[in-house]
């Protein structure tokens, strides 16, 4: 552990006077910007001083400046001024033998943020990638074009990022307002209220040809085709291609998607198609035939009839022959 302390001590004393024989030189002539523009991580003796232009390109070339933070970075919209004693006094703090004898340059350095126009392009990736990462997420891909263009805008050439604050009830929709906010860090840059128009594909069962009511999903001729389910909200993303329970409940033209609504299960009895009725109770069964009023699924409760008096029943749906009677 001593060793190790005493190697580290050994290295921060020799990175000291290097950098002391660095700037002890007075062959040395070092120039201040004028102007300098920086990121949000800070601003940097490197960034504000480089070897004057008059220094021996071999000796500049060997010659190179410590990356010490001087001082935060101006908030967006502000800058910042510092003299070349400014300079020298901040570099002194973090390195104590710091020194530069010979300047060139202006006398102050004023510092801004780096910044840029924001594009409708750079935007509109912004905003996708977040609707479609917390509210479209598995549902299908987000295409999104704004109604309007961007009122002028600078950004930090960093980056942003994007947090939306409000949308309306009913989500992402083909023609909507979304308020968003736009952050570089924990820096606030701007807030938008922005009209957007959206469609989100999807695979969806659409039919080839006409299907008529009944026939089986399975036996159907349907295919998956990429649509916008902003527009068709109720298609049967969740294609059950081989459920042999499954029917069609209306006629589908061609060209039109498959939605949820129209398929239901295959009725286990159809209505007015005659089956057996049973009276059942303990070792007492009865057994006579009847006609469903209404199409049954097994498990469901339907009103039936006695052909021969015409009395209407309530019973159960066994199977597709068989229907229990309630007493």
């Amino acid at each position: 552990m001593m060793i190790r302390r005493s190697s580290i001590f050994l290295s921060c004393l020799l990175a000291l006077a290097c950098a002391g024989r660095v700037f002890a030189d007075d062959a040395d002539t070092w120039q201040l910007l004028p102007e300098v523009k920086v990121d949000g991580s800070g601003i940097f003796l490197s960034q504000l001083v480089v070897p004057a232009p008059s220094s021996s390109a071999v000796h500049s070339s060997t010659v190179v400046l410590p990356h010490i933070r001087l001082a935060p970075a101006p908030t967006l919209g502000q800058t910042a001024s510092f003299s070349r004693d400014q300079v020298i006094a901040l570099a002194r703090a973090a390195v104590p033998d710091f020194a530069i004898t010979n300047w060139t340059g202006p006398a102050r350095v004023r510092v801004s943020r780096a910044l840029h126009n924001l594009t409708d392009s750079e935007f509109t990736r912004l905003l996708v990638d977040t609707l479609q990462r917390e509210q479209v997420k598995d549902q299908g891909e987000l295409e999104l074009q704004l109604t309007h263009p961007l009122p002028p805008a600078l950004v930090p050439d960093e980056g942003v990022t994007l947090k939306v604050t409000g949308l309306p009830s009913t989500g992402v929709g083909p023609n909507f307002i979304v308020r968003c906010e736009l952050w570089n860090g924990a820096e606030h840059v701007s807030d938008w209220n922005v009209a957007a128009q959206a469609k989100v594909w999807r695979d969806v069962p659409v039919a080839d040809a006409n299907v008529a009511r009944g026939q089986l999903l399975k036996d159907a001729p349907i295919s998956l085709q990429r649509r916008d389910i902003l527009t068709c909200r109720d298609a049967c993303t969740n294609f059950p291609t081989e459920d042999s329970g499954l029917e069609l409940y209306v006629t589908v033209p061609a060209g039109t998607p498959v939605l949820n609504r129209d398929i239901h299960m295959r009725p286990a009895v159809l209505r007015g198609r005659i089956v057996d009725g049973v009276y059942q109770q303990g070792a007492l069964s009865i057994a006579l035939k009847v006609e469903p009023l209404e199409d049954g699924l097994p498990g469901q409760t339907i009103r039936i009839r006695n052909p021969k008096t015409n009395h209407e029943l309530y019973g159960k749906v066994k199977d597709e022959q068989t229907i229990l009677i309630a007493l």
